[in-house]
């Protein structure tokens, strides 16, 4: 599964090295260097998805190469760069989808290159060009798109690529567009491999965003082939120097900048927006046919940097004994944008302005209670004692429970009337007419049918 660094030191003078079919994922730089002398390597059925840079140092003199029935998806510049005397390179019955222009440099002695079997879909003229010895190429059964970039192809196997080719390794049929599928690229008349070249569509073209705030713009890329879609930011120029553009190495030119490459649609990703975001932006699209490119401008909203530049008021005295009270512009309450901080303060007054209406209400209702006259015998409970005759007003009592309930208990050994006829003769106005007669004492028997809510008669 791994080659330990330095497991091959001692054998220097190794001729042939044969490693197929078992698990191998990687091989680190310089795992070959003390192999000068061997001729021959093979690679073949393990599991390498990459070469990295220098894999193949040291083998000055190796000839033949095996990477067949490996799981190879791209070829970087001057991956073989240090197989000066290589003859044979094998790649077939890989996932190969792109070689880059200068994958191949380097191979000034390479005879035969086996490509076939591969995810290819283009190969460019600048890839083929180092191998000034090549006598056998095979590119049979890829998934060609045969449009202008195929055209040099077309062209280099007609005028004297042919005795590169075998009768087999002629057939380089087009899996796309689909009306050139299941056709012989040099069956196919120039004029049919055609290009459109890309346009570019951004919307909108200006943003102005908030401190803090995260940002997608889209660029829509449209052509054939699929155009490919960088983002870069556009350096400013200072007076009297040229504009220059830069794409910084994997798409990040800064904290939270990510120009991702994409094919058909890229996206511009901004994450916790400052300052040096702001500024001119340029979405580029290119494909066989050419390239467009449309700017987008940033803008970043200064507000909330001012509201963090002035001091919040503190307060002369704190109050004794009580935790200091968190400042509004807080660092999670600034860190919002300024529509958040606006959408929160307005839920906030109109909770308090909800709760003050409710309380409003609430005591309302009950100064109408109270003010409210209730059914007759709500909340009241009587208890009537007929056992030695009636009674008047003067011998109930009123009395409260535990739970509220009023009642009226009759107290015998209070007097049937409150004053004596004497005392109410005393308590007659002056004045009043003489000779009228004094009305008797009368008592008054009370029935009371009525329940209260304890349910008692």
């Amino acid at each position: 599964m791994r080659l330990e660094p330095g497991i091959l030191v001692t054998l220097a003078a190794l001729r042939c090295l044969y490693l197929h079919n078992n698990s191998l994922h990687a091989l680190e730089p310089g795992t070959f260097h003390a192999q000068s002398r061997l001729l021959e390597l093979a690679l073949t059925g393990n599991r390498l998805r990459g070469l990295h840079l220098g894999a193949f140092a040291g083998l000055a003199q190796l000839r033949i190469l095996y990477l067949a029935g490996n799981q190879l998806v791209q070829l970087l510049d001057f991956t073989f760069l240090h197989l000066p005397r290589l003859q044979e390179l094998h790649l077939q019955e890989n996932s190969i989808e792109l070689l880059e222009d200068q994958a191949l440099a380097g191979l000034s002695s390479l005879a035969l290159l086996d490509l076939s079997r591969n995810q290819l879909s283009t190969i460019s003229h600048e890839t083929l060009q180092p191998l000034a010895s090549l006598q056998v190429l095979r590119l049979t059964e890829n998934p060609w798109r045969c449009d202008c970039a195929l055209h040099w192809l077309r062209a280099w196997i007609k005028e004297g690529g042919q005795r590169l080719l075998s009768s087999r390794d002629k057939k380089i049929m087009c899996a796309e567009p689909p009306r050139l599928a299941l056709q012989s690229l040099l069956d196919i008349s120039g004029s049919s491999l055609i290009c459109i070249p890309p346009s570019v569509h951004i919307e909108p073209l200006e943003v102005t965003a908030n401190l803090g705030e995260d940002l997608r713009v889209a660029c829509q890329a449209s052509g054939y082939p699929q155009p490919l879609v960088t983002w870069r930011k556009v350096a400013q120029p200072r007076e009297g120097q040229p504009r220059v553009q830069a794409q910084p190495e994997g798409g990040v030119p800064g904290s939270g900048w990510h120009g991702a490459s994409a094919t058909g649609s890229g996206m511009l990703f901004l994450t916790n927006i400052t300052l040096a975001h702001a500024g001119k932006y340029e979405c580029e699209a290119s494909n066989a046919g050419g390239a467009a490119s449309m700017p987008f401008q940033l803008l970043v909203n200064l507000s909330q940097q001012r509201l963090q530049l002035a001091p919040p008021p503190h307060p002369a005295v704190a109050p004794i004994g009580l935790e200091p009270l968190h400042e509004a512009s807080s660092m999670a309450f600034r860190a919002l944008g300024l529509a958040t901080q606006t959408a929160i303060a307005a839920a906030i007054a109109l909770l308090a302005l909800t709760a003050l209406l409710l309380a409003t209400l609430i005591c309302r209702r009950r100064r109408r209670r109270k003010k409210a006259p209730g059914p007759p015998g709500e909340g009241a409970l009587f208890v009537n004692d007929y056992s030695d005759g009636p009674c008047t007003f003067a011998q109930l009592e009123e009395l409260r429970d535990e739970r509220g309930h009023e009642m009226f208990v009759i107290d015998r050994s209070k007097p049937l009337f409150a004053e004596s006829p004497a005392e109410v003769t005393e308590s007659l106005a002056p004045g009043s007419a003489q000779g009228l007669p004094l009305q008797p004492p009368a008592a008054y028997e009370i029935h009371c049918c009525g329940a209260g809510r304890g349910g008692a008669r």
